[in-house]
């Protein structure tokens, strides 16, 4: 082995110096060439030096089975072949005596497919090449060969190969990343391509990259999908003690309803906690497990979430204990204001957990349904403009009594059973009836919605529990980065004030850009807004405004009372618009200008849209990408990291980079030399787990801890799609429509056995001594006839 290696070393050597030689040469001639010629010629000298390998030879030595398996893979690529393990004889010790490595094209095809017409490709030609090794004293020797094929070979064709198909490590580490990343396979692996210089210069294929990421997944998942999702909900509450989970389980073990809130979800809570929605809408697993989540809003006005769960019902018993869960988890403190779709066992939910907290449904899912319920009136279009003037333009709770009344008795809707529970549930949709209550800005549950489509890059139907959570994570972190940014604009830089007014410029330097944004808005609409009349009662006055304003082409206006107190200069108006989103309306901008009063008094200044408070959920360690990591990873990061730092330094001067190339060669062959000395006394991994597994720095979990089952499959509310309930029309239609399709397939069937059977008669002329196989008797045009092909005369 020695030998060998000092001759292939010095016809490195050789074929360097000869290289140099024509490269000199070359510029010589030719100085207008570029340099990148005799860069090519090096490479492809260099690649010529590589892939150099000796022809076998009867008494060859090698080291190990692994050795045997790397020369002969090379010189099978050197002359155009794949070699396999053909054949292996263990001794009384275990120990493996004697080895077959075979052309990967030996032996016979089975064929396993029963119809002849869908026969897949065959490899096997029974080649007899192999070579025959045997355990020694030194290692193993090659005790005899046979070199022939019977086959053509190609070594331009070898990479496609298995045996050549090898993914490195850092090829492995870069596929990891980016799939992590959210990179698709196909780009991932187009990188590559680009980075390799080509197709033809990869040792792989695309279907191994997937594979290997495959095979990724499922060692992390292999144990069920539930174990997985608990040891890393473990793991995360290890990095920090403030993670809070909870999994509700059936008698028999299966995994049934979750739900969990990171640290950082919990301290927002104490500062954006006061108004929440829910939604339960949007499935994201491949259990069809509901993903419910707790929304709120930041001072940004961006959507914050306050936890989550994914449960398998959306009945009241489940709803409760969701509801409990995140009860407990925010340390028994419920919202004021919680807004919900239309669901009555949420609703029943709501009023057992949350007794004092205001419930509110979603108005936009309500209106939602009128092409539904109205879609087979005539006057439906004045039927739906009239609801929605109703609904939205009654300012006061007795004005929508009125409206209500005069619009149910204009078009005869008094026995319209869904207006009706309507109208009953008034309290918890109608604006007029809600808009009392503060609702920072959030009038539906558009809002979950929006955090629905924040993680629709990141999950999918197929998405397990556990690649769920961890995507939630990545979303998370997302998020995070918006809320810095956008703490980061608000801090560095303002919007300029429009007019001269002190009041404007209070808001300026104290609210966010966003809600600066939403009051400058306002500001701006006090241009439409006129005094109307005004009454005084003692220290109270009552204003009359009058807002003129556009409806398409025509125009209208409304008429809205302000209250002013002269002691406390407080100031009210019956818009309700402060109440509900936080920000002063243009009704009460407009009096208070009137009132020549440039600063509002600090309850008009609300601590939650404020910029320069600093907010306790802001100072959580983050560990949304606090993954497992191997020591292998590590070391490979801290390894790549100083070699970047190296080529940064070297990369503007050829000397300083065959510097480090040579370092590299130097380290390389010495490791290698390592490798063939010590390789073979390697411990071999059984693959046996051990009675705990590590999920963390200090954390530990027993195999002896109860098995935690999947979760079933989660039926959907409401009739399946596939099951809708059809007319006697459409389905005298659809038994049509399947009549001809089955015609039409048979008399297609007919026209091909017919077609076969002229073709396989023609050659049954040209070829009358042909063997066919039994099975061609029913391709015969002839059902049970014989004929040429079946040796008839």
């Amino acid at each position: 082995m020695e030998e060998e290696i000092t001759s292939a070393s010095r016809f490195v050597e050789l074929n360097e110096h000869n290289s140099d030689n024509k490269m000199k040469d070359t510029v010589d001639l030719k100085n207008n060439e570029l340099n990148e010629d005799s860069v090519e010629n090096e490479k492809e000298e260099t690649r010529k030096v590589e892939d150099k390998v000796e022809d076998p030879c009867v008494g060859m030595l090698f080291g190990s089975i692994d050795n045997i398996m790397e020369y002969f893979t090379r010189y099978g690529n050197k002359k155009g072949f794949a070699v396999v393990k053909r054949t292996s004889r263990k001794g009384h010790n275990g120990e493996v005596e004697s080895l077959t490595i075979a052309c990967n094209r030996a032996g016979k095809q089975q064929i396993k497919a029963s119809n002849s017409l869908k026969a897949q490709p065959q490899s096997k030609t029974g080649c007899k090449a192999h070579f025959n090794m045997i355990r020694c004293l030194d290692g193993w020797i090659l005790k005899s060969m046979e070199l022939d094929h019977n086959h053509g070979l190609s070594p331009s064709k070898t990479r496609f190969y298995k045996c050549n198909r090898v993914l490195k490590p850092h090829v492995k580490r870069q596929l990891e990343l980016n799939a992590k990343a959210g990179i698709k396979m196909n780009k991932s692996f187009n990188s590559l391509v680009v980075e390799a210089g080509g197709h033809e210069n990869l040792p792989f294929l695309e279907k191994d990259c997937r594979n290997h990421m495959d095979k990724v997944k499922r060692l992390e998942l292999g144990e069920g999908d539930a174990v997985a999702m608990n040891k890393y909900f473990l793991k995360m509450q290890a990095d920090n003690s403030n993670f809070f989970y909870t999994m509700d389980f059936t008698e028999d073990g299966r995994l049934k309803n979750v739900f969990w809130a990171d640290a950082r979800s919990r301290e927002a809570f104490k500062e954006f906690g006061d108004v929440v929605t829910f939604d339960t809408t949007y499935l994201v697993n491949k259990y069809n497990m509901p993903f419910a989540p707790f929304v709120g809003v930041n001072h940004h006005g961006q959507s914050i979430l306050l936890g989550c769960g994914l449960i398998s019902g959306e009945d009241t018993d489940t709803f409760r204990w969701l509801f409990e869960s995140w009860l407990t988890c925010m340390s028994g403190v419920p919202p004021s204001a919680i807004i919900t779709d239309q669901d009555k066992a949420m609703k029943k939910a709501i009023q057992i957990v949350f007794p004092k907290a205001r419930h509110r449904w979603c108005l936009w899912h309500i209106l939602k349904k009128l092409p539904e319920k109205f879609k087979g009136y005539r006057e439906y279009k004045s039927i739906k403009f009239c609801l929605k003037n109703v609904v939205y333009d009654s300012l006061t709770k007795e004005e929508f009594e009125e409206r209500w009344g005069r619009f149910i008795e204009k078009y005869h809707l008094e026995s319209h059973e869904w207006l009706l529970e309507l109208y009953n549930e008034r309290y918890y949709w109608v604006p007029a009836f809600v808009k009392d209550t503060f609702w920072a800005g959030m009038s539906t549950t558009q809002r979950s919605e929006s955090i629905n489509a924040f993680f629709d890059g990141y999950v999918h139907h197929q998405t397990t529990l556990k690649e769920f959570v961890e995507q939630y994570d990545k979303a998370l972190a997302k998020n995070v980065v918006n809320e810095n940014t956008e703490d980061f604009n608000s801090f560095q830089s303002s919007i300029p004030c429009f007019t001269h007014y002190a009041m404007e410029k209070q808001f300026q330097s104290v609210y966010t850009t966003s809600k600066y944004k939403e009051f400058r808005k306002e500001l701006l609409g006090k241009v439409c807004c006129n005094f109307s009349s005004c009454k005084e009662d003692g220290v109270i006055s009552e204003y009359e405004i009058r807002e003129d304003g556009a409806f398409g082409e025509n125009s209208q206006h409304a008429t809205f009372l302000v209250y002013f107190n002269k002691d406390t200069n407080e100031v009210n108006c019956n818009c309700r618009f402060f109440e509900f989103r936080g920000i002063l309306c243009r009704h009460q901008i407009t009096v208070l200008f009137h009132m020549k009063i440039d600063q509002v008094p600090n309850k008009y200044i609300l601590k939650r849209w404020c910029k320069n408070i600093k907010r306790s959920h802001t100072k959580v360690r983050i560990n949304y990408d606090n993954r497992l990591v191997k020591p292998e990873t590590q070391r490979f990061d801290k390894m790549y990291k100083a070699f970047n730092e190296v080529a940064d330094l070297a990369i503007d001067s050829e000397d300083k980079c065959e510097k480090v190339v040579a370092r590299i060669l130097e380290l390389k062959g010495e490791f290698k030399q390592e490798k063939l000395v010590c390789g073979s006394n390697e411990p071999i991994s059984t693959g046996i787990p051990t009675d705990s597994t590590s999920c963390g720095d200090d954390l530990a979990i027993s195999k002896e801890t109860k098995n935690i089952l999947d979760p079933v499959v989660v039926r959907q509310k409401g009739r399946p799609p596939s099951k809708r309930k059809q007319s006697i029309v459409e389905k005298v239609v659809r038994k049509k429509e399947e009549r001809k399709k089955k015609k039409k397939t048979k008399e297609l069937e007919l026209q091909q056995s017919q077609q076969i059977g002229k073709e396989s008669y023609k050659e049954s002329i040209m070829w009358p001594n042909i063997n066919c196989p039994p099975n061609i008797i029913g391709m015969s045009p002839y059902y049970g006839l014989p004929n040429m092909l079946q040796g008839g005369n």
